[in-house]
């Protein structure tokens, strides 16, 4: 075939941020912040590269896309329909979409006017999968295979309810069958729409031939660069809608000829798409309201984006333990949330710290089973084995403190442990709050019971106390 001219635009991790946001940027003594994202900005870029080449450009979604802001939780996802429509995206995968329960992440595939993939998830009983794995679209002459791989750790360590009745393969088995099936339709160009994460996505592009791009998710990396592997471009473009990733391509019978890439800001610099504008307008405008309802302030900027700890959740712990009077508190190390600047903060802050706003449980945890679930997820967050990476960032905990060899082999990372000022007591029996099954796994501890408090009722009680926010605790997790 003659050489074809395409750009693919990519969107991940957006979760349902659609107007512009503070966003932290890392620089050489740390940590700023900036204004960036903004749906209808994207938007108006996407227009502009679409004129630019000549409509030879394909916007892709790897998803995390219809859950983490306060209109779209409020609205169990209804907000973001009709905005994402108007993006003219060609597919997209999921992960926290399935926050609702696949029945409602199908009912809002339905009215989607693209196709959600995923080639990894099957129901239990039928083993049919209740979406499709991949769908072949024609982009100026050239026929692009796009492929869909959902986050595996939706039915492993996601709560259940998001799962339900369905269960979740890495892919692997699945992807060289489809992307036959693709070639032999006439695919000139296989595209891998991933929420894995950028190691397991290396690993799988290394392991299965006949990828040509693999754009990923879930890691939330701002690569400036692909990376190359066993012929497959890997890409990833950030998080919150404040980047776009751009891949331009030549591609003839042979495969890829040429390629370069860009990772585009969105900021003040992009144009604005009016009608899109008028849409995240209305999506959001009936809850600006109650989202912005002052509660406290803050002293220091709250944001997420580290390994070991990070101010936005210990904030939440400290809530936690001020509503419960634990010695321990823990939550799951979350990568989403944009940064909460110095001053006010609302109730549309607290849906950004945790959207799901779960009870506040206690729980009475023995010290041989902190150490385990401590242990399993270090491994989970550092596994050498990329596919055994199924955490996000280190579970966040106050009043432990734990040393860590991270080079050691699993199960034998911590080197010692302390509650507060005690040695870690295997047979000790110790009290916790937490939130959610990501904070304390199901199959730890006994007395697992709710105090029938929201993790945004602690927030708010605590602010009552403490404005302007600072905090007070250090970093659980030492590495030596």
């Amino acid at each position: 075939m003659a050489a074809h001219h395409l750009t693919l635009l990519q969107i991940n991790d957006t979760h349902a941020y659609l107007e512009p946001h503070p966003e932290v940027f890392w620089g050489p003594e740390g940590p700023t912040f900036r204004v960036a994202g903004g749906v209808a900005r994207i938007a108006g870029l996407v227009h502009r590269i679409g004129e630019e080449t000549g409509h030879r450009s394909l916007l892709l979604d790897c998803g995390d896309t219809l859950h983490g802001t306060g209109p779209a939780q409020m609205s169990r996802g209804e907000v973001m329909v009709p905005v994402l429509n108007a993006l003219g995206i060609g597919a997209m995968t999921a992960h926290w979409d399935f926050a609702f329960g696949p029945e409602r992440l199908r009912e809002l595939g339905r009215r989607l006017d693209y196709p959600i993939l995923a080639v990894n998830c099957f129901e239990e009983e039928s083993n049919r999968r209740p979406f499709e794995g991949s769908v072949l679209l024609d982009i100026g002459g050239l026929q692009v295979g796009v492929i869909g791989c959902a986050a595996t750790i939706l039915d492993k360590t996601m709560p259940p309810s998001f799962s339900a009745g369905l269960r979740f393969t890495t892919g692997k088995e699945e992807l060289p069958g489809e992307i036959r099936s693709l070639r032999e339709r006439g695919a000139g160009l296989i595209v891998v729409l991933s929420h894995l994460g950028l190691p397991q996505d290396i690993r799988l592009a290394s392991e299965i031939g006949g990828i040509d791009v693999l754009l990923s998710g879930h890691t939330h990396h701002r690569l400036r660069s692909p990376i190359r592997t066993n012929g497959t471009l890997i890409i990833q473009s950030g998080a919150h809608g404040s980047f776009l990733g751009r891949l331009d391509l030549t591609v003839d019978e042979g495969g890829i000829r040429g390629f370069s890439h860009r990772l585009l800001p969105v900021d003040e610099r992009c144009p604005v798409d009016p009608t899109v504008a008028s849409l995240v307008e209305e999506a959001v405008s009936p809850f600006r309201s109650t989202l912005g309802r002052v509660v406290g302030s803050t002293a220091y900027p709250l944001y997420r984006g580290e390994m070991f700890s990070s101010g936005m959740d210990t904030f939440l712990l400290e809530a936690i333990r001020g509503v419960t009077g634990t010695e321990l508190v823990f939550s799951n190390g979350w990568r989403y949330g944009t940064p909460i600047l110095p001053g006010p903060i609302t109730t549309g802050d607290l849906h950004s710290i945790i959207p799901m706003n779960p009870e506040v449980m206690t729980i009475t945890l023995t010290g041989a089973e902190l150490r385990e679930m401590i242990e399993e997820n270090i491994e989970r967050t550092f596994s050498c084995d990329p596919y055994g990476q199924m955490g996000g960032y280190l579970k966040r905990c106050l009043g432990m403190t734990c040393y860590l060899k991270l080079e050691n082999p699993p199960g034998h990372r911590i080197q010692d442990c302390w509650i507060g000022t005690r040695r870690l007591d295997p047979s000790g029996r110790y009290r916790a709050a937490f939130v959610t099954v990501q904070g304390v796994p199901g199959r730890f501890g006994t007395g697992r019971a709710g105090t029938g408090i929201s993790a945004h009722q602690a927030m708010e009680k605590m602010l009552v106390e403490r404005s302007p926010y600072r905090p007070t605790d250090g970093v659980p997790f030492r590495v030596i």
